[in-house]
């Protein structure tokens, strides 16, 4: 131990020049850097993905990805248009859907060949006539928008009720009826990730703006540009623009002559508002979709600007309080905001940009810088006040007695954050990155911009300022006093006893947490929220929603005309269907037989599966490939399951269904082929699964390359499409070679309770995992910090007992474990840490030095708990802002960090100098000895 505190000295004087004896060089560079990242800082924009939140690699997703082109993905986009009063079978109504239905086609990133209303060709109604079948579009191609007959209204309604799309496309009360769209993650041209806010913006303005808003709003340019005159209306919007005009672009209908688009800045336009001729107070308009869900939070989020204004004006006036001196309270604040600055000019240049469900990191970044800055400031104060230093001298001392600690915790940080990088999950992966970044900034501006800003402030009349420091300290002698009996037997043992009940308490109460979501609607937005509001409204209304899961019926190709191969999969929609939870599911095999009935003169008693193959090829012809109910040669089949709401243990319940189903299934099939087992029909699955994996391999990079520019051709002569086209061409070579028939497999699955049921799992698969491992970083580090165990005992006991209370404080709370809230109790462990280092390095150093235990804590109060115990109110406080916020998320991580801040602080000013008086030993003094505080580095 002595050799590595000898090498720590060394790594100091090393150091220390850099810091001190080119203060003014060092300084200056640092501020440059500053400024630099700073103007990146201000580039950086909300980077909100669909792909991002869910985790590629699980093997749902792999299936969801595979069949994503052709039975649509979990991107969705519903707007449900529903009349106060009367049916929909009216002028007014279908005309309004029409109008909608052709403004989501043209909204950006919509997937148009997954757009689907009454109005769209691919929803279509069946019926035998005499001479044969006739099968026709719900809304007849000769239907006027204009000026419908009465005649052909009441056509409609009997085509909406031949087509069995009530509760799908139309309400179940026919009032209402429903636009579905699915969204393209990348344009397919640029290579442009899709901008959700932009959507969302545009949903409002183009879609519910275009009924529900009583005025319209005329962009027009103000002077002449490209092919428009002065004056000329370049954009019809239906949401004031308000004062954010000056930030909006507008692209033109019109292009220039080059061909390329006309794109308009707000300086550019100015905005008359008219009567809005689409006005319609009867009709209601409800959208729900993860766009729209990213909009709602990104709007919601720029209340986060307040929360951190007024956790700054917070935090100041009570550092101000606190030193007694508003310059030495200002300084942790600069440095906390300069690490913030740091954190996202970082971000940007390594070409990240801040995903709006990562708001939680630059409050972190803050806490942790203002608990090292405070610890710091008050280091200096006290080398100042007790000792009578000078400014530079009361730096170089207190940078030589913290900075090891202080580094070590940091780092401690660093390394816990970087673990969360271990769950598959880009969101989360960033957030990880983000964190880490924002930590080693707080290294730079702590360690070193702190220390030198401290050399430049000077006291004015030290003695003064020494004696109010003393009578200001003095004020909490008495519980300072009070809190230094942890150390002795009895106070330590009933602590001790305490804690081990709160563990039992902990453990008991833990097993209660939901992993997922565990109330209905989105739990990012507040349950009275407009959207959460809509999502109720479709619930209510409809047999679907965007609660829906997609079990896709895996076979061989042509099998949709066996009756073997359709039965399998109506008995697993049979068992779907009477699964708690489930509303309502749809298959081609109940398709089939709604086209059997008609065919055999609608009778009920033929509502039944063809059993010979040529009734059944017959069955299923009108149902083609672009209902999404069956791929181009029939070999993948969905089974669409509309769940009542998104709670985990819903999900579970379906997934169990299926999985029972699928080894229930394989076996009667083996019973009867024994020509084919297990293992075989497993191989054939993870060859067709490796089919989609490469393919959608080739896709990705061609899309990256496309968006670096390259051409058609030199796209396909690259060396790395090459050999992913080679890799695809292998797969389904391999596949095609396994001709023995299997039982139909049914593969989890899209949708998005798909994707849901996917992250749950491994939400729940590596919790606690992902929480050893951040334990196990903490614990190396801590063990850097001191080389001894004792101290890893006394630091980690009361962090791990506060993170198995947050379990329990979550499951009281109703809050679910999820990708929104498993970083949480993660990155929260760094302010712990922070605590524990400092407060058991101080004491060890002052037992080391000859003090009692109790005298020794007693100094450890004065000197750095005093400042834990600061730190730790005033986060709390801070944080406790968040319970204002209009986003649900942001108020349960607000109760959770309250929560961990003040419980780390008791723990590291109760629990530890508890458990370190059954394991430090006091030191006797030599005869004539005086106790002294000793750095052991």
């Amino acid at each position: 131990m002595t050799d590595t505190l000898s090498r720590a000295n060394r790594i100091l004087r090393a150091i220390e020049p850099l810091i001190y004896a080119r203060r003014t060089l060092t300084m200056g560079i640092l501020l440059a850097i500053t400024v630099f990242l700073g103007w990146q800082a201000a580039q950086i924009k909300p980077d909100a993905g669909f792909d991002k939140s869910i985790p590629l690699e699980h093997p749902y997703m792999k299936v969801y990805k595979q069949y994503q082109a052709q039975f649509g993905g979990a991107n969705t986009v519903l707007v449900a248009l529903i009349q106060k009063d009367g049916d929909i079978y009216n002028k007014q109504f279908l005309g309004k859907l029409k109008q909608l239905t052709d403004a989501v086609f043209f909204l950006p990133g919509i997937d148009r060949s997954q757009v689907h209303s009454l109005f769209t060709p691919d929803v279509r109604f069946i019926e035998v006539v005499e001479g044969g079948f006739f099968g026709a579009n719900v809304i007849p191609a000769e239907y006027s928008v204009d000026n419908p007959s009465p005649e052909m209204l009441a056509k409609v309604r009997v085509n909406v009720s031949k087509a069995n799309i009530i509760g799908r496309y139309v309400t179940n009360d026919q009032r209402g009826a429903m636009i579905q769209a699915e969204l393209l993650e990348v344009d397919p041209v640029t290579g442009a990730r899709l901008d959700y806010d932009d959507v969302a913006k545009k949903l409002e303005d183009q879609v519910r703006g275009r009924l529900k808003s009583e005025k319209a709003y005329d962009y027009k340019t103000r002077a002449d540009i490209g092919p428009y005159k002065a004056g000329d209306v370049v954009y019809r919007g239906y949401v004031d623009p308000g004062r954010s005009l000056h930030l909006a672009t507008i692209t033109a209908e019109k292009k220039n002559e080059d061909g390329s688009p006309v794109v308009l800045a707000g300086s550019d336009l100015e905005v008359e508002a008219v009567a809005n001729p689409d006005y319609t107070p009867n009709l209601d308009v409800h959208i729900v979709g993860f766009a729209k869900v990213v909009g709602d939070v990104i709007s919601e989020t720029q209340q986060v600007v307040t929360f951190f204004g007024i956790t700054l004006v917070m935090t100041m006036v009570l550092l101000w309080l606190y030193v007694g001196s508003f310059k030495l309270a200002a300084l942790p604040l600069l440095c906390s905001l300069t690490a913030v600055i740091w954190e996202f000019g970082l971000l940007r240049l390594f070409g990240f940009g801040l995903d709006p469900f990562a708001i939680l990191v630059p409050f972190l970044i803050l806490a942790v810088s203002v608990s090292h800055g405070v610890q710091y400031v008050n280091a200096w104060v006290g080398e100042i006040a007790n000792n009578g230093r000078n400014s530079f001298d009361a730096s170089l001392t207190t940078w030589r007695r913290l900075a090891i600690y202080g580094t070590m915790a940091i780092m401690t940080d660093v390394a816990g954050f970087g673990t969360i990088y271990l769950i598959p999950i880009d969101i989360i992966r960033e957030m990880s990155i983000n964190a880490s970044l924002g930590m080693l900034a707080i290294i730079v501006t702590n360690k070193v911009m702190m220390p030198i800003w401290l050399t430049w402030v000077q006291i004015g009349d030290v003695k003064a300022f020494a004696e109010t420091q003393e009578r200001r300290d003095s004020i909490f002698d008495g519980l300072w006093r009070l809190i230094a009996r942890m150390t002795d037997f009895k106070p330590a043992v009933v602590a001790l006893v305490i804690c081990s009940v709160l563990l039992g308490w902990s453990l008991w109460k833990g097993k209660d947490l939901q992993v997922g979501d565990s109330q209905e609607g989105v739990p990012e937005l507040l349950p009275d929220s407009r959207y959460n509001l809509d999502n109720k409204a479709i619930v209510d209304n409809f047999a679907l929603g965007t609660d829906v899961i997609k079990v896709i019926s895996e076979t061989d190709a042509d099998s949709c005309a066996q009756s073997q191969t359709m039965e399998q999969i109506d008995r697993l929609a049979w068992r779907l269907q009477n699964t708690e939870g489930v509303k309502s599911t749809l298959s081609l095999p109940q398709l089939s037989k709604i086209v059997y009935t008609a065919f055999s003169e609608g009778s009920p008693k033929f509502k039944v599966l063809a059993r010979n193959k040529d009734a059944m090829i017959q069955a299923i012809t009108p149902i083609t490939p672009p209902t999404g109910m069956l791929n181009s040669n029939c070999s993948a089949m969905p089974i669409f399951t509309f769940t009542a709401n998104h709670k985990a243990t819903t999900i579970k319940r379906i997934v169990a269904t299926v999985e029972d189903y699928n080894r229930e299934n394989a076996a009667e099939f083996f019973e009867t082929h024994k020509d084919v087992d297990g293992s075989y029909c497993e191989a054939k699955t993870a060859a067709l699964r490796e089919i989609g994996i490469s393919r959608d391999r080739l896709q990705r990079q061609s899309e990256q390359l496309h968006k670096r520019g390259l051409s058609d051709d030199a796209i396909a002569a690259e060396p790395s499409i090459v050999a992913l086209t080679q890799a695809y061409d292998a797969a389904k070579s391999k596949h095609g070679e396994m001709s023995k028939v299997c039982p139909v497999h049914f593969a989890l699955a899209t949708g998005q309770v798909g994707v849901m049921a996917a992250t749950n799992e491994v939400v729940e698969h590596l919790e606690k995992l992902v929480l050893l491992y951040v334990y196990i970083a903490i614990v190396i580090c801590v063990y850097l910090s001191f080389f001894e165990w004792v101290s890893i005992v006394s630091i980690m006991l009361p962090l791990a007992l506060v993170s198995w209370m947050a379990y329990a404080v979550m499951a009281v709370l109703g809050i679910g474990m999820k990708v929104a809230t498993l970083p949480v109790v993660a990155l929260a462990v760094g302010i712990g840490v922070d605590y524990g280092i400092y407060v058991y390095a101080t004491l060890a150093d002052a037992v080391a030095g000859g003090y009692s235990l109790r005298e020794g804590y007693f100094k450890t109060l004065k000197m750095t708990g005093k400042a834990v115990v600061f730190t730790g109110i005033t986060l709390g406080f801070g944080v406790a802002t968040w319970l204002l916020s209009g986003l649900q998320f942001q108020r349960d991580m607000g109760k959770l960090l309250v929560f961990m801040f003040t419980a780390n602080m008791f723990g590291a000013i109760l629990i530890l100098p508890a458990i370190a008086r059954f394991l430090l030993t006091e030191r006797k003094l030599a005869p004539g000895e005086v106790p002294r505080l000793v750095s052991r580095h």
